[in-house]
């Protein structure tokens, strides 16, 4: 059990690189402070962009990734 709760999920399942990254900034960018982001994968890329991106970015916080059939980041808008 997680101790944040999402407050919009995307969906980017078969897209590939860049798609992922950029999409996820592009909703995190038009987001609230405090906002969860959920990003549905399936590009075993996207697990280093998002990682890289989030690490690199002010105003968001990489939660959590969970490696499954589906790939699941949580992403947080700081700012």
């Amino acid at each position: 059990m997680s101790d944040y709760d999402v407050t919009e999920t995307l969906d980017v399942q078969g897209e590939n690189c860049p798609m992922p990254v950029v999409k996820t900034k592009q909703r995190a960018d038009a987001l609230d402070a405090g906002s969860v982001l959920e990003v549905l994968a399936t590009d075993p890329g996207s697990v280093s962009d998002i990682a890289g991106w989030a690490e690199n970015t002010p105003g968001v916080e990489l939660l959590a990734q969970d490696e499954d059939d589906v790939i699941t980041h949580h992403v947080r808008v700081t700012e």
